[in-house]
C-alpha cells in the first residue's frame, strides 16, 4: 500500500487534478499506479480530462518519479493516509471528493477510522453568544460521555468550545484544519493544539508548513462533514462557514441538527434557515442523544446485515476472496470504491475479481464504475 501511496502523492501534485477527478481516475483503473502508466489516449477518455489537462499530466509523468517523490515528501510529512491505505477513514471513502492525502498528528483510534465509533461534527460561528457557548459545551460533554467522538475545525468560537469541552470531559475529539497539522491557527489556540496532540487527533489535507488561507477553509468543511455521521450547527449567522459544512452534510446524506434561538439574534438566523429547510431542532440533550442513538456502528455485524446475509440466500461457490467481492455488492447499485472498502481487498484484486464475476454472469457492470448482482 505504501507503493500505491506514492502514486496518490504524485497524482495530487498535478495542477488541475483535484479530489473529485482523482477519485474518478482511481475508480476507472482500480489503482493509481495503473493510471500513471496508462496510455494518454486511455486517460483522455475519462470525464474531466481534456486535451490541455492531458498534456499537463503527460509532462508531469515524464518528469516525476513517484517513489522518489514519496521518499522526499515523507521527510517532513511522515504521517498520512491515502485512500489505498486500510487505515484511511471509511466514511471519507463515501464522499465524492476524498482527500488524496490525509495528514495526521496526535493519537489515532482505528475504531473511529473503521466507523465502529461514530463521529459527530459540531460547528458554528467564531463569535458565539453565551447561549451558544453554554449549549455547545453541554452537548459536547454529553456526546463524549455516551461514546461519540466530536469532530470540529479548531476555529475560534464554537469549534474551540467543543474541542475544549471534550478534552476536559476526558473524551475524544478530532480537529480538521485548513492549514498543515503543525500550524496553530488561530494563534491563541496554541495550548488547545498541544492538548489535541496528546489526547485527541489533528488531521488536514494540507502538508506540514501550509499557512492559513481563506480558500482552504470551505474545502476543510467537507472533511468535517465527511468524517461525521451527523453534523450539529450550534450557532451560525446567515453568511457562515458552518452553513457550508451543513450543505456538505446534506450532500453526503448525513443528518443535520441545529440549535434554535430568537430571530432577533443574528447568530441564530442561519440555524433558523436550516430548520426551515428540514434540519432537526436540538431541544434537549436527551432528545438529541435519542435521535443520534439510531446511528448504527459500522462493525462487522452491521456489515453482514448490509450485505443482506440474513436472507440466507444460497451463495455461489467461489474462492474466498471472490466471495468477499461478491458479498460486498448489494442488490442495489454499488460503486467500485464501496466494493473495495467492504471487501477489504487491494483495488487491483477487486478490479480483476469483478471482471471474473462478470464473465461468470454473477455481476453486471453499470455506467460510472458501479456494479449490481445479476438478476
Amino acid at each position: 500500500m505504501q507503493h500505491e501511496s506514492a502514486y496518490w502523492l504524485a497524482w495530487s501534485k498535478i495542477p488541475g487534478v483535484g479530489p473529485i477527478l482523482l477519485k474518478r481516475v482511481w475508480q476507472q483503473f482500480g489503482s493509481l499506479e495503473n493510471a500513471w502508466n496508462a496510455p494518454g489516449q486511455t486517460l483522455g477518455q475519462i470525464e474531466g480530462i481534456g486535451a490541455k489537462l492531458l498534456k499537463t499530466i503527460q509532462q508531469q509523468r515524464s518528469q516525476v518519479n513517484p517513489l522518489q517523490l514519496l521518499q522526499q515528501h515523507s521527510q517532513k510529512n511522515p504521517q498520512f493516509w491515502t485512500p489505498s491505505n486500510n487505515n484511511y477513514p471509511r466514511l471519507l471513502l463515501e464522499i465524492p471528493s476524498p482527500p488524496p492525502l490525509l495528514y495526521y498528528q496526535g493519537q489515532v483510534n482505528l475504531l473511529e477510522n473503521q466507523g465502529q465509533i461514530p463521529c459527530v461534527g459540531i460547528v458554528g460561528t467564531r463569535y458565539p453568544t453565551e447561549h451558544g457557548r453554554r449549549w455547545t459545551r453541554k452537548i459536547a460533554i454529553a456526546l463524549v460521555k455516551h461514546g461519540f467522538t466530536v469532530v470540529s475545525g479548531m476555529a475560534a468560537g464554537i469549534d474551540g468550545v467543543a474541542h475544549q469541552a471534550c478534552l476536559e470531559a476526558g473524551g475524544r475529539t478530532i480537529a480538521v484544519l485548513g492549514t498543515g497539522v503543525d500550524i496553530v491557527y488561530p494563534s491563541h489556540h496554541r495550548q488547545l493544539h498541544r492538548d489535541l496532540q496528546k489526547r485527541g487527533l489533528i488531521v488536514s489535507e494540507y502538508p506540514s508548513g501550509t499557512p492559513g488561507d481563506r480558500r482552504h477553509f470551505p474545502a476543510r468543511n467537507r472533511i468535517i462533514a465527511g468524517l461525521s455521521r451527523a453534523v450539529l450547527v450550534m450557532e451560525a449567522p446567515e453568511k457562515s462557514g458552518a452553513l457550508i459544512t451543513a450543505r456538505y452534510a446534506n450532500e453526503f446524506c448525513r443528518d443535520v441538527y441545529t440549535l434554535p434561538n430568537s430571530p432577533d439574534v443574528a447568530q441564530a438566523r442561519g440555524c433558523l434557515r436550516l430548520i426551515h429547510h428540514g434540519a432537526e431542532m436540538i431541544l434537549t440533550t436527551d432528545g438529541l442523544l435519542e435521535m443520534l442513538g439510531t446511528i448504527p456502528k459500522l462493525d462487522q455485524g452491521e456489515q453482514l446485515s448490509l450485505f443482506d446475509l440474513e436472507k440466507k440466500e444460497a451463495l455461489p461457490k467461489l474462492e474466498p476472496d471472490l466471495l468477499k467481492i461478491f458479498q460486498a455488492i448489494s442488490d442495489e447499485e454499488t460503486s467500485f470504491d464501496i466494493v473495495v472498502e467492504k471487501s477489504g481487498l487491494p483495488t487491483a484484486q477487486v478490479s480483476g475479481g469483478l471482471l471474473q464475476l462478470e464473465l461468470e454472469g454473477l455481476v453486471t457492470q453499470l455506467p460510472g464504475m458501479r456494479y449490481q448482482k445479476s438478476k
